[in-house]
């Protein structure tokens, strides 16, 4: 078991590093059009904050190439000041003088947040040298950051093999939720996968094959899916190199007895105009699912016990080829079942339908629930001490 927060002993007077996963999204403007990531830590940060220990925060922001202001941590800073007024600075350095400066001058209970990691190269390079840097800025470091622990970077996991270290009340809870949802599930178990990219979702399908009682699969993915059954799919995305692979899982799901259910109508492109056949044709592209998929989907998701999406079912950045996905969503939100919603698109479309708070689990972790979900483990979790 991994030592979280509340094992901490005797923090106060202590200098905290707390990382943080505060990549939320920023309009045009640099104002934050999602605080859903903060919030989520939340309550770490009152936990820690009520101790009286001196909280450095730190966190990514996009993808920098170097420094770069509109991604830069200030508008999560200042956000944070809703939550904790009075307590929350600023430092819009990552590492230096300046830094140290202003850690020498925080008080017991005073909250100062970093400028974004990724505007220094060494941050995702989990170079040495940086991870030294980060560390001597604090006693103890505590990792509330999901949406990375896939990652070995030096605010993650470079920086817990310097100190002592504990997991936030966030992973704490991810972690607890994926465990109970594969170890002891409840039935009907039904996984929903979407996304393009099937080599993305193999390993993950694999290692659901057994535990899952159906499996329905859509996205660009599905229709790799589809060939391996010999069935038309027009000009749709495959990747040719995996159709043996999915014949193999097709038969593997069959001899285990999970259900694998693949779309039998689509939105597709023709020659620039939307159409919606059964059968795709030589000249159509598929690029979401069809009402005849939606209807069968969401038979098999009332039906359900336990629910784990992750990914789109068709082209969803697309208005015209997002109604499946909306729909499913729609569908798991009324469902009586355990909801576990994982990945940024899959969130993303049951926050804007304003279905939040019937789903269970929102996952914060896109890319980590999908490890989770492989069986694999996560890098930045394994560092941190055990009890």
């Amino acid at each position: 078991m991994k030592r979280t927060i509340k094992d901490l002993k005797n923090i106060k007077d202590k200098r905290v590093l707390l990382r943080c996963d505060f990549n939320v999204p920023l309009d045009n403007y640099g104002d934050i059009l999602d605080e859903t990531r903060i919030t989520a830590s939340i309550p770490t940060i009152k936990y820690l904050n009520d101790q009286n220990c001196k909280l450095i925060i730190c966190s990514h922001l996009g993808r920098p190439k170097g420094y770069d202001k509109f991604l830069s941590l200030f508008p999560v800073a200042v956000c944070l000041m809703k939550y904790f007024p009075g307590k929350v600075k600023f430092c819009p350095k990552v590492v230096g003088d300046e830094v140290k400066r202003d850690i020498a001058k925080m008080k017991d209970g005073d909250i100062l947040v970093i400028e974004n990691l990724r505007f220094d190269p060494r941050e995702e390079a989990n170079d040495l040298s940086f991870v030294k840097e980060l560390a001597s800025y604090a006693d103890i470091y505590v990792d509330d950051a999901f949406g990375v622990a896939h990652r070995k970077h030096a605010s993650n996991y470079g920086v817990a093999l310097k100190l002592p270290n504990a997991i936030g009340f966030l992973i704490e809870k991810e972690l607890k939720v994926f465990d109970e949802a594969f170890k002891n599930p409840k039935r009907p178990f039904v996984a929903i996968f979407g996304g393009a990219k099937i080599k993305d979702k193999l390993p993950l399908i694999e290692n659901v094959i057994g535990k899952a009682d159906t499996i329905l699969i859509g996205g660009g993915m599905a229709y790799t899916f589809l060939l391996a059954k010999g069935i038309n799919i027009g000009k749709s995305i495959v990747d040719l190199s995996l159709v043996d692979e999915a014949k193999n899982i097709l038969a593997k799901a069959k001899k285990a007895g999970t259900k694998i259910i693949l779309p039998v109508d689509h939105v597709a492109l023709r020659n620039g105009r939307v159409v919606k056949p059964i059968v795709l044709e030589t000249d159509m592209v598929g690029l979401d699912i069809g009402k005849g998929t939606i209807k069968l989907f969401s038979a098999e998701i009332k039906k359900a016990g336990q629910i784990v999406w992750n990914g789109p079912l068709g082209k969803y950045e697309d208005k015209a080829f997002r109604k499946g996905t909306f729909k499913i969503a729609k569908a798991v939100a009324k469902s009586s079942a355990y909801s576990i919603v994982g990945g940024g698109d899959s969130v993303g479309a049951i926050n804007t339908l304003g279905f939040a708070g019937c789903v269970d689990h929102l996952s914060t972790g896109g890319g980590a629930s999908m490890k989770l979900m492989e069986g694999k483990t996560l890098p930045a979790i394994e560092v941190i001490d055990t009890l």
